[in-house]
């Protein structure tokens, strides 16, 4: 039997590029193997997610998220939570772009774009979760994290990323601190910050440095408290990001590799949080990485080696008792590690 590819575009995603190319995105899925079908979001809520979701349980062997990173947010919540999760494939119409640029996957042109999948390379991301929400590149909190909520969809269509430059410069002199406790993997920072940030790869705004060391699937997050809300020191910081990644060692940063967090606002403080760009709901609120929790087509030759770890033996054979271990569960039972990180949240 053919395998099959559902393309779940966004049509309002960027400057529309996307879909004067799409019957020939369609036809690159074909060459591939695929027998492909697509889908294009309406305005209802959740409608990216609940044709993955609709997608995945009847069967499709590859989810083709094409869109912004908010599309491929979308498309990942569909699925993360299912025992049968299909491969998936980006191509990038967005402002950012953020996990294609991770992915090295081409952002400029969705038709090339499409043609990785020939390459037929793929390799296992890790997944956020936050509650009862997944993410895949970024769950932070603090008021730089919130520009994203501020600018209006218009802007970031016909300006794309100088929309969020100029939001970032006039949000920079209103960054207050706030009371917080983030405790992780045995650590325990409490005090002020005005800002924290959970990354899964190295592309966060836009910025590649951020993240200098990023690995894409070692299940952990790198997690980054800036301690200081005073602008002089913000700016100072934002150079160094940008001259190398030289603020990782600066005494206002805590710069940790994490599997799991937990932060908690302290006095009353109101801590909003950010997933992947969109609003996800206030702290309290426990994130935990699942490790190469699903499979990506991505340009693997572009990647460093560093930036991805194979799988050791010991992990396979976990991934093989957990394979085991669901085998007799209904079709549609949700992921164990969905339902335990839950309830400790």
């Amino acid at each position: 039997m053919r395998k099959r590819a559902r393309v779940i575009y966004n049509p309002s995603s960027g400057r529309e590029a996307l879909k004067k190319d799409l019957i020939d995105i369609l036809d690159v899925f074909e060459q591939a193997g695929y027998e492909t079908s697509a889908f294009a979001t309406t305005p209802a809520p959740n409608s990216a997610r609940d044709e993955a979701n609709r997608a995945a349980r009847d069967g499709f062997e590859l989810l083709v998220a094409a869109g912004g990173d908010g599309t491929i947010n979308e498309v990942v919540n569909g699925i993360a939570g299912l025992k049968k999760r299909p491969k998936m494939a980006i191509i990038p119409a967005g402002t950012t772009n953020d996990y294609a640029r991770a992915l090295h996957i081409p952002r400029e042109d969705p038709l090339a774009a499409a043609k990785v999948v020939l390459k037929q390379q793929t390799i296992k991301m890790d997944i956020g979760l936050a509650a009862d929400n997944y993410f895949v590149n970024i769950a932070g909190g603090g008021r730089l994290t919130e520009l994203t909520y501020d600018v209006p969809s218009e802007l970031k269509s016909l300006f794309g990323y100088l929309a969020y430059l100029v939001k970032g410069a006039e949000l920079l002199p209103r960054i207050k601190p706030f009371e917080m406790d983030l405790k992780y993997d045995g650590e325990d920072y409490k005090g002020k910050a005005s800002m924290f940030f959970l990354a899964l790869t190295n592309s966060i705004g836009g910025f590649e440095q951020i993240v200098p060391d990023a690995s894409l699937n070692d299940g952990k997050f790198t997690m980054i408290i800036v301690k200081t809300s005073n602008l002089v020191e913000i700016m100072r910081l934002i150079t160094m990001v940008l001259n190398g990644g030289k603020h990782i060692n600066d005494p206002k940063i805590i710069y940790r590799k994490v599997s799991k967090v937990n932060v908690k606002p302290v006095n009353g403080s109101r801590i909003m949080i950010n997933l992947d760009g969109e609003y996800g709901g206030d702290a309290p609120m426990t994130f935990t990485d699942l490790k190469q929790h699903i499979e990506f087509f991505a340009n693997l030759d572009d990647i460093p080696d560093d930036a991805v770890e194979e799988e050791s033996p010991e992990y396979i054979e976990a991934e093989r008792k957990f394979v085991e271990g669901v085998g007799g569960l209904p079709e549609d039972e949700r992921d164990p590690e969905q339902d335990d990180d839950s309830e400790q949240s």
